[in-house]
């Protein structure tokens, strides 16, 4: 039975199932609660989590989001299942923390992951085609590093009890979103009572939503960044075929659901600033393509026991706090008695574009193979 699950899984049929399934689950996230068009979105709802442990106080994001624990406690569960489960860690975890700072600055910048980007264009969101843009461009600078030697090195096989630090992390934050904890009086934990922070569906099925989506993407390695990787590299499609499942589906759903609304200006915790929404995503895919995978995957391959992952979603969780304590993140556009205000970043966070972008070409071109003379 498991190697025919496997089977079916590592099959183009089995990816097209894994994008459909989270173009299902997406849309009803958020009729149930969630944000709207941010149904799931790795980089938003680890911002949540940074803001709910007090790591930043921008009061309209702080949630601890279950979505999260369950995508990787769900890979964890699938890897024991499937004997899959391997404690491995050791490569360039310095490189891959700052990777994961920089891609969740670009992120928020653009205000949304991978995920996002097609959720919010399933949404009707036309921005979301900025950010698609950009994570394309920057995911082919990424391949044009691959292609002239550019590699982080090998993992190591280590103790297993390494690779069930990031399992163990959620378990606890599970717990702490169950019984909300108080620590001390007025500190963490922190949730938000307006803003996106303060929309959720219903704890059990957002936990249930992520145990099923990180089971599903742990067989099938979905991942946006490696679809258009693979495309790029070796026009290879198989990875892409899920992430249009995705796209396809969420926008029957949210037609469906009565959740479509086409534009550009005043779309849900989104800003229509074109020029930073393709800089940001820019910044995040070469982020993401140096690191070898979208946050999403990371969060997968962390609840298989890889430690450089969970090194670099560290750094994203860093990442985030940076980008709000600093004002470094974009605000939405919102309208105010009739009139609209765009919305976009500040001059620190265009500073900030620039220097991750300069970060990741150093890393780039200094990160390469030596072959031995």
């Amino acid at each position: 039975m498991r190697d025919r699950i496997t089977r079916f899984f590592s099959s183009r049929w089995g990816i097209i199932v894994t994008g459909a399934i989270i173009g299902i689950i997406a849309p009803l996230l958020q009729l149930l609660g969630n944000p709207k068009n941010m149904g799931i979105c790795v980089a938003c709802f680890e911002r949540d989590i940074v803001g709910s442990l007090g790591l930043h106080r921008n009061a309209a994001t702080q949630y601890l989001r279950p979505e999260i624990m369950g995508m990787v406690l769900g890979a964890t569960i699938a890897a024991l299942i499937f004997r899959e489960f391997r404690a491995r860690s050791g490569s360039a975890p310095l490189v891959r923390f700052i990777l994961g700072m920089v891609a969740m600055i670009g992120a928020l910048v653009f205000l949304g992951c991978p995920w996002r980007a097609l959720l919010r264009l399933a949404g009707g969101d036309l921005n979301a085609i900025l950010g698609i843009a950009g994570l394309v461009v920057g995911v082919g600078i990424g391949v044009a590093f691959l292609k002239s030697g550019y590699s982080l090195g090998r993992s190591n096989r280590t103790s297993p009890a390494a690779g069930w630090v990031m399992p163990v992390l959620m378990v606890v934050l599970l717990l702490l979103a169950v019984f909300r904890v108080s620590f001390v009086k007025d500190g963490a934990l922190f949730f938000s009572a307006s803003g996106p922070g303060s929309m959720a569906a219903p704890l059990l099925i957002s936990l249930a939503a992520g145990l099923i989506i990180g089971f599903l993407a742990q067989r099938s390695r979905f991942c946006t960044m490696g679809a258009l990787r693979d495309v790029i590299l070796m026009k290879d499609t198989h990875l892409l075929s899920g992430v249009g499942a995705l796209l396809v589906v969420a926008f029957v759903m949210n037609l469906l659901l009565g959740q479509f609304k086409l534009g550009f200006a005043a779309q849900p915790v989104a800003h229509s600033n074109h020029l930073w929404n393709f800089l940001g995503m820019v910044l995040a895919g070469l982020a993401f393509a140096l690191a070898g995978g979208c946050p999403g995957r990371q969060l997968f391959l962390a609840g298989e026991g890889d430690g450089d992952a969970g090194v670099f979603v560290l750094g994203m969780l860093a990442g985030a706090a940076v980008s709000h304590n600093f004002g470094l993140a974009a605000t939405p556009d919102s309208v105010t008695e009739g009139v609209l205000k765009v919305g976009g970043i500040s001059t620190w966070g265009m500073v900030a574009v620039f220097v991750g972008l300069a970060v990741c070409v150093v890393i780039g071109l200094t990160m390469r193979e030596r072959t031995a003379k």
